[in-house]
């Protein structure tokens, strides 16, 4: 029989043989634009973030509010459009909601970026970002459904291999509000038209 130090260490060799490989580690984001720069602060957590709490009027619920954790992109990594589109299947309340009722907003934080350190999720330091509008069918055939394609497999390609039979679709929020808090001093104001005419030739705030 071996000694009690010899079936220790043996313990522990194959402990380590059975851990789990180590995950990924959280890609470096670009530098978080400075409390001044509002819009570029709501299109940089538009492109860092891949998914977010999407915002239905309930048709199963007489009209409650419903909220849903989805995966979203607005663009291929580094090329961020600011407009999120999304792969549903009306299998879920969220898109039959929308079909029926095209009302939508879709919340961002930066918290699960890492940038926050530990402070909480609700200290306005830590940004947070509404988006208010329409969720609207793309066409498939369509020009833009090919970008729309692209922005969402690239940042999560199982999406490629979910069910055919479960007949997703690709949604567009069409923006018609912004609330964004980034600092002290309440919201800031941004206009659809700002908030995604921004970058067009500064890519820095959309890189990972």
């Amino acid at each position: 029989m071996l000694p009690p130090a010899r079936l220790a260490l043996a313990a522990a060799l194959l402990l380590l043989l059975h851990l789990p490989a180590p995950s990924a580690a959280r890609p470096i984001v670009a530098a978080k634009p400075a409390p001044s720069e509002a819009t570029a602060t709501a299109r940089w957590l538009a492109a860092q973030n891949t998914w977010g709490v999407l915002s239905t009027i309930s048709s199963d619920l007489n009209g409650a509010p419903f909220g849903n954790v989805v995966s979203y992109s607005d663009g291929v990594p580094g090329e961020g459009h600011g407009t999120p589109y999304f792969y549903l299947t009306t299998l879920d309340p969220t898109a039959r909601d929308a079909l029926d009722d095209e009302r939508t907003s879709f919340t961002l934080s930066e918290f699960p970026l890492g940038t926050c350190g530990k402070i909480d999720p609700e200290n306005p330091t830590c940004a947070k970002l509404t988006l208010t509008g329409k969720l609207k069918l793309v066409d498939l055939q369509s020009s833009e459904a090919e970008l729309a394609k692209s922005a969402l497999f690239s940042k999560h390609p199982e999406m490629k291999d979910w069910p055919k039979n479960h007949h997703f679709k690709i949604f567009k929020l069409e923006i018609e509000n912004i609330f964004l808090i980034d600092w002290f001093g309440g919201p800031k104001p941004i206009s659809p038209s700002q908030y995604l005419e921004f970058g067009r030739n500064q890519h820095s705030v959309m890189s990972s």
